[in-house]
């Protein structure tokens, strides 16, 4: 893996880990959320410690030839079991916690005996990318590689039997999370996989190094990507999906909110609109918007109107819901033209005629789930469109 493809992934992990900091501040006894920014910080450690250019920074700062290697082989031991403990702490449980910590102990003996094992053993000659295969047959050194290799091969083989079985116990976001943590174990399998069979081979005299320097690289670089996107799928999944379902509600709020544009505009109701903001924001701004308008309007209902044409509704479709939405779509609509005319001076005063019912519309005024409805029923019903004119007639001085 070249030096700039390993610095621009540990940088993108570590801005992750920079998003997720505020929350460790605010819950820093929350050990499933230290337990993901730890994730997310070894896995970008991963990275930058095998990364050519530091292997040999390292090295040259240090004075020890391939003290970059036990550093790197510490970081990954410890990522892979940091993602094992995630999986343990996210699904929960009476013996989560106390898993959690055997996993920590146990690893870190693992890390205690790759430190011992690398001062033991004589590494004297640098090598950047091929040090697991050029030293697989030297004492001490030969035990270190086989220890971080299986203890790597043992935690990410755990991650992914853990997480795939789950994921077949749930749904939405959280199944989305699991299975793409459980692909990326998978690729972390293959990681260590493919250098201990370029082990195995320097031990029967074959030079199948390449697996080791080029095919694991590949493989680590893939698991650290997807084991931390199905970490974040499931936090960031419902907020995706509520501002879809925000995006989806504004867009059908449209014709609702057009239909009362001129009261808005002549009457100074709205609010002005936002910029670089969420969906969820607009739609908030939208329906706000609209509350004004209906706010003003209360002195312009024409509750037999409303009566009318629920009636009618309900006999055409026998859903109340409906009918109902039917029925203030008409009302709203006639309403605004009502209004717009008295404001305009071309009738007479007309809220006198209706300021009596004031007080129904507003033990009666509709709520954020109806709003949609109501929309919905001025473009599609024709029981809207035919009642506008007798509401104008109605509310027209004699």
């Amino acid at each position: 893996m070249t030096g700039l493809i390993a610095y621009v992934s540990c940088a993108v992990l570590w801005l992750g880990l920079l998003v997720r900091a505020p929350d460790l501040l605010r819950h820093r006894h929350d050990p499933y959320l230290r337990t993901l920014c730890a994730v997310l910080g070894l896995a970008g450690l991963c990275f930058f410690l095998g990364s050519p250019p530091t292997v040999g920074a390292v090295n040259r700062l240090s004075g020890i030839p391939n003290l970059a290697a036990p550093l790197t082989y510490v970081a990954i031991t410890a990522y892979g079991a940091a993602s094992q403990i995630l999986v343990a702490l996210w699904r929960g449980g009476p013996g989560a916690r106390r898993t959690a910590r055997r996993w920590v102990a146990g690893y870190a003996g693992v890390v205690l005996c790759i430190a011992v094992l690398f001062a033991l053993g004589d590494a004297a000659v640098e090598r950047r990318e091929d040090l697991d295969t050029y030293y697989a047959t030297t004492p001490y050194l030969r035990e270190m590689i086989l220890l971080y290799l299986a203890g790597h091969l043992t935690a990410v083989t755990i991650t992914a039997v853990s997480a795939l079985r789950w994921a077949r116990e749930v749904r939405g976001p959280l199944r989305a999370g699991l299975v793409t943590l459980g692909a990326g174990a998978v690729c972390g399998a293959g990681y260590s996989g493919s250098k201990l069979v370029a082990v195995t081979a320097r031990w029967t005299g074959r030079d199948w190094a390449a697996l080791a320097t080029q095919g694991a690289p590949v493989a680590a670089g893939t698991a650290a990507l997807l084991t931390v996107a199905g970490v974040l799928i499931p936090l960031a999944g419902p907020r995706l999906i509520e501002w879809r379902r925000a995006r989806r509600t504004y867009v059908r709020l449209e014709p609702l909110e057009r239909e009362l544009d001129e009261i808005l505009a002549r009457r100074r109701l709205r609010l002005p609109r936002p910029r670089w903001s969420s969906p969820v924001t607009r739609l908030v701004w939208r329906q706000t918007s609209i509350h004004n308008a209906l706010s003003h309007l209360d002195a312009y209902v024409d509750r037999e109107l409303y009566d009318t044409t629920r009636e009618a509704a309900l006999r055409t479709t026998g859903d109340p819901e409906r009918a109902a939405a039917t029925a203030w779509a008409a009302v709203i609509r006639a309403a605004a033209r009502v209004c717009m005319a008295d404001r305009a001076g071309r009738d007479a005063p007309l809220g006198a005629v209706y300021a009596g019912e004031s007080e129904w519309f507003q033990q009666r005024a509709p709520g954020p789930d109806a709003l949609v409805r109501i929309a919905d029923a001025l473009v599609t019903s024709p029981l809207v469109r035919g009642a506008l004119t007798p509401a104008v007639e109605r509310s027209s001085p004699v």
